[in-house]
């Protein structure tokens, strides 16, 4: 733990200044509050017994020094509580960049497991607690600890005997916090893991949303709610009542204090061993003495939120990603696309079988490859691997004969163009989307790639051609619109090697041929890799190669393996009976 806070501290480097200045503030306000007592004790014990004009004249002296004091205490809440959730906005704006930078290095391993909607709750929730914490936590600690320790000695000095019975109380107060820390602790972690199923469970619903309707389901994913949220309420309910049992408690044992004060000053004051003005002094200082104690239920509550989603970050940002950049990788600006693969074998977990076993593989730069199988045979991860989405398990992939672990990761995709069938569009602009391909490309080159791509013509027929909203994921466009643009994309990509992957599986006959048209255009003097379930959409490939759960059963022309009469003739008359 000890650790762990050391390396949170870290995140106040940048804003040292800022740090220290509200530190400094924190404490001078709560100096303030210790001062202003002493101030009233002096007036009653002493100034109220001095001569009428003169103490008059004392009198108003103090009030305007006690009113500059309340001014000062004000400048500096507002300091603390502006300049403070500044801070710690910038720390969590630092600690987002993180986290999704590190999201960004993740591969694709990494979120077959992950669920959307708990990884957002690390950049939202977790992170705003985090910074509350950050900014809070000292500023808090400090104030409690200024304001106890110094309204106890001013106490000890007034009465020593009257300290006393107040300090009884404080083991009492430890006692109890440490027990109920430990309980909330434990509470917190619960809910946090609830409400990331609960982000998860909404994520999901409503991505999803054309397929609950056209399902009529919109019932079912209710109830799947309900469930969620029901739990997430149970996690919650246990927290609230150690909470309530946390604040009743120290509520009780703080109004004890001021009660216990009361009628041991009184009798002291009976006795006449103490003066009525020390005990006005002592019930203005109880507050002192009390109000930490209650600021510190609020500082416990942020700590076990801000601790345990700092303990969730730390988790997140120790995954090591498991595809990056090999000690010495070189940059590769311009390449050939030969491809070839050296007996490569591949599995998605180590407990897993073998995707792809021992494959043996040369393509030559410029050459149309198709790969055809049943499902699972392994043409995607196949792919897949080209650009490193993947890394292989045993073997290696050259690029014009350099291993692609040994080239820059971000050179490497760039010489690598995908489209795929189910195509991604971003929530914006027709313009935005296919810049994508290239950001820095003028307008002149993005109008140029939808030409290209067949794509201009429909673009301009829209409400406001390039300018156009398509909405999210592009639900204003067909199947074949939104193809086309990711095929702009790649064409003002302008990668040497390319991958499809089933692109036109998805559309109808006449926006196949659309999309056919456009991908041959891309195809053309680029190594291409195109993984086809219509076989007519490959009859022109240069070779085929036909994947089995046995590796690469056949390869050749479509004539050559018809005329072998072997797996891909099957396939052929299967789908042409």
């Amino acid at each position: 733990m000890k650790t762990k806070l050391r390396d949170l501290a870290t995140y106040y480097k940048p804003y040292l200044g800022l740090f220290l200045s509200d530190m400094f503030f924190a404490i001078v306000g709560a100096g303030i509050t210790l001062v202003i007592p002493l101030l009233v004790r002096y007036i009653t014990n002493h100034v109220i017994n001095m001569p009428g004009e003169e103490a008059f004249t004392l009198i108003m002296k103090l009030g305007v020094a006690m009113i500059g004091l309340v001014l000062l205490e004000a400048f500096c809440n507002f300091y603390i509580a502006y300049y403070g959730h500044i801070m710690g906005a910038k720390i969590e704006h630092d600690m987002r960049n993180e986290i999704f930078g590190h999201f960004q290095k993740l591969s694709f391993a990494f979120y077959d497991n992950q669920k959307v909607g708990h990884l957002l709750s690390r950049i939202t929730s977790d992170l705003f607690d985090i910074s509350e914490l950050l900014h809070h936590g000292p500023e808090d600690l400090s104030i409690s600890v200024i304001k106890f320790v110094g309204a106890f000695s001013i106490l000890a000095v007034v009465n020593w005997k009257l300290a006393l019975v107040a300090l009884i109380f404080v083991p009492f107060l430890i006692v109890y916090a440490i027990y109920f820390n430990r309980k909330m602790k434990q509470a917190f972690v619960n809910n946090r893991a609830r409400i990331a199923d609960i982000n998860s469970q909404i994520e999901d619903s409503l991505s999803g949303i054309r397929v609950v309707k056209s399902f009529g389901n919109e019932e079912t994913e209710m109830k799947k709610f309900k469930a969620g949220n029901a739990r997430f309420v149970d996690a919650k309910k246990k927290s609230y009542q150690y909470m309530g049992a946390y604040n009743s408690g120290m509520n009780a044992l703080t109004t004890m204090i001021t009660v216990a004060v009361m009628v041991a000053g009184a009798l002291l004051i009976t006795g006449g061993e103490m003066p009525v003005g020390d005990l006005v002094t002592f019930l203005l200082y109880i507050n002192n003495l009390t109000e930490p104690v209650k600021k510190l239920v609020n500082f416990t509550e942020q700590f076990q939120n801000g601790y345990s989603g700092y303990v969730r970050f730390q988790e997140m940002m120790s995954i090591a990603p498991d595809i990056q950049d090999r000690p010495g990788a070189i940059c590769q600006e311009q390449v050939k696309g030969d491809i070839v693969f050296r007996d490569v074998s591949f599995r998605y977990e180590e407990h897993e079988e073998q995707v792809l076993s021992h494959v043996d593989l040369d393509v030559k730069a410029g050459e149309y490859i198709a790969l055809v199988g049943s499902s699972g045979a392994g043409k995607t991860t196949l792919c897949s691997l080209i650009p490193r989405f993947y890394d292989v398990s045993d073997g290696a992939i050259t690029l014009d004969g350099v291993d692609i672990r040994d080239i820059c990761l971000d050179d490497l995709r760039k010489h690598v163009g995908i489209v795929q069938q189910d195509v991604y569009l971003f929530a914006g602009t027709i313009m935005e989307n296919i810049r994508y391909g290239r950001p820095g490309a003028t307008d002149e080159e993005v109008l140029r790639a939808a030409k290209l791509a067949n794509a201009h013509e429909f673009i301009m027929n829209m409400e406001e051609d390039y300018d156009t909203d398509i909405g999210q994921r592009g639900v204003k466009l067909s199947g074949g619109q939104k193809q086309r643009l990711s095929i702009a994309r790649v064409f003002l990509k302008n990668p040497p090697v390319l991958i499809f992957d089933e692109a036109t599986s998805a559309l109808d006959n006449e926006s196949e041929k659309v999309v056919q048209d456009s991908l041959e255009k891309l195809a053309k003097n680029r190594t291409t890799f195109v993984i086809a379930h219509r076989l007519s959409t490959i009859r022109n490939a240069q070779r085929i190669l036909v994947l089995t759960e046995d590796g690469i059963a056949e390869q050749g022309t479509h004539e050559e393996l018809l005329a072998a009469g072997g797996v891909y003739a099957g396939l052929y008359q299967m789908q042409f009976k």
